[in-house]
Order: C-alpha cells, then sequence, then structure tokens
C-alpha cells in the first residue's frame, strides 16, 4: 500500500503521513533533525507500542530521555495529569530544544500538544495518533488543550505539530467502540464536504470491518478537508467553525454524564440533533440520512438517559459562547455539503434538540 502524505497549508506547514506498517525511523529521519525526545502515552498503548516507537526514534538518532504513561480516559485530559507530565519532563531535563512525541488517542494528544505549548513557552510536539478519532480529526489542525470540571477544552491552544505520523497497523488493536466512535467524525467531515468525500461514505461497513484501503482513503479524505479548512482559518476566527457541527449538543452530552459517555458517540447523537434542528429552522430535513450513516458506522442515535437541563447548563459554560448573549450557536446544515454556522438557537428551540435524542 502506497504511503498517504497531505501537507497541512499553514506557516510553517507540516506534513500527515498515513500508510500500513509505516517506516516511522524513516519518516522522522526524513522530516526532523534528532534531538532529545519524550514520549507521551496512556496506560493503554503504552504497553503495546511505546517500545517499539522509542526503539525507531533512536534508530532515527535522537536520544530518548523519558517515557511518561498516563492512565487512558477522558479524566488524564485535565490539570492534575497535566501538572504530573510536565513536572516530569523538568525532572528529566528536557530543555527548549527537546521534542515530545504523543503516542495515543485523542486525550494524549490533547494533553501532550498542551504540554508542548506550555513547558518553557513551548518545545517540539510531534503527533503519533493510534485511534481513528485522532487520525481523522484531533491530530490535525492545532488545536490542543484540557478539561475543567466545567466544561471541556476550557484551557487550550494552538500549536502546530512538526509531524504527524499515523501507522494503520495501530488500529488493529483499538476496540470496536472506539474505532466506531471516530467514524463519527468521519461521518461529520463527509456530510460538511459532501461530492466525493461525501460518496466515499458508502465504505462505512468496509471501515467498520477493518478494511486497511478504505480506512486509508477515509484517513486521507478527512485531512485533505480538514486541511483545507484549517488553511483558510487557522485560529477558528471564522469557517473552522464549522468542524464543530455536532459538537454544541455533544459536549454538553460528554460534560453532562461526567465524561463517562465517549467523544464519538457524543458527537453523533449531537449531529442529530443538530439535523433536528436544522429540519425545523432550516427545512432541510436530514434526518433519515444522519441516522441511516451513523447506523451504518455502529454508532447510537441516541445519549444515556441524562437531565436536558444539565446538558443544557454545561453548554451554557461552553467556550464557544459569546458573552451576554443567552442564545446558543449552532453550526447546520442547509444539505449536504452545505454548513451554515453562527446560526443562533433559543433555550427552548436546543431543549427540544435535545430531547430528541435523549433516551
Amino acid at each position: 500500500m502506497d504511503l498517504g502524505r497531505v501537507e497541512v497549508p499553514v506557516a510553517p506547514p507540516y506534513p500527515v503521513v498515513v500508510g500500513v506498517g509505516l517506516d516511522l525511523a524513516g519518516i522522522v529521519s526524513g522530516e526532523l533533525e534528532p534531538g532529545v525526545a519524550a514520549i507521551l502515552t496512556d496506560s493503554n498503548v503504552g504497553p503495546l507500542h511505546a517500545p517499539k516507537v522509542g526503539r525507531a526514534l533512536e534508530d532515527a538518532g535522537w536520544r530518548v530521555a523519558e517515557v511518561l504513561e498516563v492512565p487512558a480516559g477522558e479524566p488524564s485530559k485535565g490539570l492534575a495529569a497535566y501538572a504530573e507530565v510536565a513536572g516530569a519532563l523538568a525532572r528529566a531535563g528536557l530543555t527548549r530544544d527537546g521534542t515530545l512525541f504523543a503516542l495515543g488517542g485523542g486525550v494524549v494528544g490533547d494533553l501532550g500538544g498542551f504540554v508542548a505549548a506550555t513547558f518553557m513557552r513551548g518545545i517540539g510536539f510531534v503527533a503519533l495518533p493510534t485511534s481513528l478519532l485522532a487520525m481523522v480529526d484531533s491530530s490535525v489542525g492545532g488545536k490542543v488543550g484540557v478539561d475543567l470540571p466545567e466544561g471541556k477544552n476550557l484551557l487550550g491552544s494552538f500549536l502546530r505539530p512538526r509531524l504527524v505520523a499515523a501507522d494503520l497497523d495501530w488500529l488493529q488493536t483499538l476496540p470496536q467502540r472506539e474505532l466506531s466512535g471516530g467514524l463519527a467524525e468521519v461521518v461529520k467531515m463527509g456530510l460538511l464536504s459532501g461530492g466525493e468525500y461525501f460518496d466515499d461514505l458508502d465504505g462505512l461497513g468496509a471501515a467498520l470491518s477493518r478494511d486497511p484501503n478504505v480506512l486509508r482513503a477515509l484517513i486521507l479524505a478527512s485531512v485533505r478537508f480538514k486541511a483545507r479548512v484549517v488553511a483558510e482559518d487557522e485560529l477558528e476566527a471564522g469557517r473552522r467553525v464549522i468542524l464543530n457541527y455536532g459538537h454544541t449538543v455533544g459536549h454538553g452530552l460528554e460534560a453532562a454524564t461526567g465524561y463517562a459517555l465517549p467523544h464519538g458517540e457524543a458527537v453523533s447523537a449531537g449531529m442529530v440533533a443538530a439535523a433536528h434542528l436544522a429540519r425545523e429552522r432550516l427545512g432541510a430535513d436530514l434526518v433519515a440520512l444522519h441516522e441511516d450513516l451513523l447506523s451504518s458506522a455502529g454508532l447510537p442515535l441516541r445519549a444515556p438517559a441524562v437531565e436536558t437541563e444539565k446538558v443544557l447548563a454545561a453548554m451554557g459554560r461552553d467556550k464557544k459562547r459569546l458573552t451576554g448573549d443567552a442564545r446558543q450557536r449552532f453550526v447546520l446544515l442547509e444539505d449536504v455539503g452545505r454548513p451554515v454556522w453562527g446560526v443562533p438557537v433559543a433555550e427552548e428551540e436546543a431543549r427540544r434538540a435535545i430531547g430528541a435524542v435523549v433516551a
């Protein structure tokens, strides 16, 4: 299988490399000057892949000063883990010319990126995403951060990685539920993009069966689409907001369940809620289309029983809210490939949309 490569056209640009059985030592050697590295991973991924990654970096001429492992799961994307990782880097003697390699899913990538953005006011960062969710979305675009008890991603920054390298072999150890969770973001971007990418969503069933060719095609299509959007609006001042499709209700559901609901499943329900809103506000009846696609990806269309008011309260603390505006701002679809953003939604309308997806 050929190596896939997408250049994210920001300044400076950075490559996203996707393939099966990547020659990580060769890829790193071709992109970066060797130096001192630390690897951040989690308790699920570390035992499976960290030793091999460490050897690859050493083969590429790097000195691995530290391998750090945090407990797997969303709770590690918080201030306690941030302080622990930053302190460990300081004790390991990592300096401003060091590089942090984040080996894991979205939690490790977001946490590692935020540490790299702030440790000694910024060190090098390389993303090695091991989950489908991270490969198609969170590792690309430079948004990094951690959660607070009051809400998701309330502390964060923008940091361009020096390299993103995604080995599809890493997906073979991914639990099926997490694979489905990653497909939520694939569906999201296919709906936003339209065109050939949307047509490629016919392969969701094959992707769910881990067909490497289909997975590679969908990952590269997702990265290309996101790279174009990010290049137009890197700091999310305008059009990049469309990438939050399904996330307004989705993040509210995550927070209201104490992050027991996985991100992909929350976004799945959030997109269905947005489709209900679009039918009410824009006359665009895409509810059945959303449900068919998400079901093909093995995703739930509803969230577990949770109080609507808790979801609304969490949405009220969302970082995208505007000061003094009591209304939510939603991304909605007029049609496939035709997103609109900044749509003001009153509380009662938001309550109905949440009610449509709360079991």
